[in-house]
């Protein structure tokens, strides 16, 4: 009659000591698992303790559905991704199995922690600099310490100076402007109303005019390129 071995819930620590216990039954080498077996016995035993009606901590059913990610991949032409969760599994095994082996030898030698206390001894600390330092070494120290208080100063007003200086033009402003050409000529050709302008900001803020006239209803635009484009008041608002 075949027997199979029961596990207890109570009896490890957490997933990885699970997983590591199924490598030592299976005698499989750590550094090259095979996932097939481990996943298929590990799923297994949480199956076991679910019909042991035992209490499953969360922390084994999240290794399990990391499994059953893993064993679907697997079967994909996914074979680098594969590679690089076993590569993580591998790793977290080894490295609780060396944490594990050490805990170990560390609670053989609990009888003897409380026999060597010793208090810290005081220590005088020179209250001289005894050092010796060549000048160029000073001056790096000089140097960077000069370098981190000007960190913290305000920044300097000169990059700011030209930006603050521009004239700010409003929109407001361009769009009397628009509506004193067209009142006056009639007519005019889009590209026109650009030409008298000095800056990036000027221009902009005559094509937001533009943009705000058209919005409104008072201007309204014909043509097919830039070139030939012409903008004229809408009827009713010329006088």
């Amino acid at each position: 009659m075949e027997t199979s071995i029961s596990y207890k819930i109570e009896g490890f620590e957490g997933p990885l000591d699970l997983l590591l216990s199924l490598i030592a039954k299976n005698k499989l080498n750590i550094y090259d698992i095979k996932l097939s077996v481990l996943i298929d016995q590990y799923l297994e035993q949480i199956e076991a303790f679910k019909r042991e009606e035992l209490e499953i901590k969360s922390e084994f059913l999240e290794m399990a559905a990391r499994l059953i990610y893993m064993k679907t991949v697997s079967l994909l032409p996914r074979k680098e991704e594969i590679e690089r969760l076993t590569e993580e599994l591998t790793g977290e095994l080894i490295e609780y199995s060396i944490c594990r082996e050490m805990a170990g030898k560390l609670g053989t030698m609990t009888e003897g922690f409380d026999k060597f206390v010793r208090r810290p001894g005081e220590y005088d600390f020179p209250k001289s600099y005894e050092l010796v330092h060549t000048p160029d070494i000073l001056l790096s120290a000089y140097l960077e310490a000069v370098g981190r208080g000007r960190k913290r100063l305000p920044p300097i007003d000169a990059p700011f100076r030209k930006i603050v200086a521009k004239k700010i033009v409003s929109v407001s402003e361009k769009i009397v402007f628009v509506l004193r050409n067209l009142v006056k000529r009639g007519n005019n050709k889009i590209m026109g109303l650009y030409k008298s302008a000095k800056s990036r900001s000027e221009l902009v803020a005559t094509f937001l005019a533009v943009l705000e006239l058209c919005k409104a209803n008072r201007v309204e635009i014909t043509g097919d390129t830039a070139e030939t484009a012409e903008i004229k008041l809408v009827g009713g608002h010329r006088r």
